[in-house]
């Protein structure tokens, strides 16, 4: 129990609670089986940025190109499979082979050019979104395939409310589902996983972690290639929530994702995080939105709300580091001394 409440992600978990409760109180409406697949449906897109975000941080980085290369990914796959045709298969691979190549060009310039990542980030960020633009003339695609529409709408059950409308959980929730799976497998019981740590832990210096065995080369790789995999594949899933597709739609998104990975407990200079703490802060971003919005508080309070409680948690974060730090310390030294004596 001791041992529970030293996680960042337990603290998280009883803020919901806590704002699930009160919201509640205010409005019925807001925990109900019916909310709860609407709000894991609407933030889909939200929950697999941020699985790819948070494997960026874990390992010292950060990417802030995500929205151009799912935005990238999403127009092309629409209008490919609009000329030539296809399915919900065609569309996944086209838009995260696409997303793949994007990523390994980050990558390229993190591991081989030494950007720093946020400014290599930075400017591929606007190189993708401006040859986007250029390409596409800011044109919308609204007249989407009957099939993509229709793929939207596929759930794996289905209930039905007091009104007699059908909810049910959405094949776009279980995608997320599968996508936080795979990201957990990865990070938890892979070789390239524990390297992603490593490289987060051990900061600017890759003597450590070159010593220890990992190939830092084919894990900067597979770090921004998965980033590249996750933003093509919410690219789709964005495209199948709203039914359009806009070169201007998702980027400008990057705040929220990322806040989201540090809320759930991932440090910003790398080293810690994990798939539970982001789905937590995916999770506190998303009844605190739909909240505010049954309540019919103005939008702006939540980007207020969301900014106080990350500064929260970042001063916890690093309170808890410093006395982690300091306890490591003091054994250090009793160990000098007992050798002494």
């Amino acid at each position: 129990m001791k041992r529970m409440f030293k996680k960042s992600e337990t603290y998280l978990f009883l803020i919901i609670i806590l704002f699930s409760v009160i919201i509640t109180a205010i409005n019925r409406s807001f925990l109900t089986l019916e909310n709860f697949f609407d709000l894991a449906k609407s933030y889909s897109f939200m929950g697999i940025m941020a699985c790819g975000v948070l494997v960026v941080i874990i390992s010292g980085g950060l990417d802030l190109s995500f929205t151009a290369i799912a935005t990238v990914a999403e127009y092309v796959m629409a209008s490919v499979v609009i000329s030539l045709g296809g399915n919900g298969l065609t569309c996944f691979l086209i838009a995260s082979a696409l997303g793949i190549a994007l990523g390994l060009i980050n990558a390229w310039l993190v591991y081989y050019v030494r950007i720093p990542a946020v400014i290599a980030t930075i400017a591929t960020m606007n190189i993708f979104y401006g040859i986007l633009i250029m390409a596409s003339g800011g044109k919308w695609i609204y007249s989407l395939p009957e099939w993509f529409s229709s793929f939207a709408q596929v759930r794996l059950f289905s209930l039905v409310n007091a009104n007699g409308i059908e909810y049910g959980l959405s094949i776009i929730t279980v995608i997320w589902i599968v996508v936080m799976l795979l990201t957990s497998f990865l990070l938890r019981h892979t070789v390239t996983g524990r390297g992603v740590y490593a490289l987060g832990g051990c900061g600017s210096d890759r003597g450590p972690i070159e010593r220890a065995g990992f190939n830092v080369r084919r894990i900067h790789a597979f770090i921004y290639a998965y980033m590249g995999f996750l933003a093509g594949i919410a690219g789709v899933v964005q495209a199948l929530l709203v039914q359009t597709v806009a070169p201007n739609s998702i980027v400008g998104k990057e705040l929220n994702i990322i806040a989201a990975v540090i809320l759930g407990g991932a440090s910003i200079s790398g080293g810690a995080g994990s798939v539970t703490g982001t789905i937590l802060g995916v999770m506190l971003i998303a009844i605190m939105n739909n909240g505010l919005t049954l309540m019919r508080v103005p939008s702006y309070w939540s980007d207020v709300l969301i900014g106080g409680i990350i500064i929260v948690s970042v001063v916890v974060n690093a309170l808890r580091m410093k006395r982690q730090n300091v306890k490591v310390i003091d054994i250090e030294e009793q160990e000098v001394w007992a050798a002494k004596n």
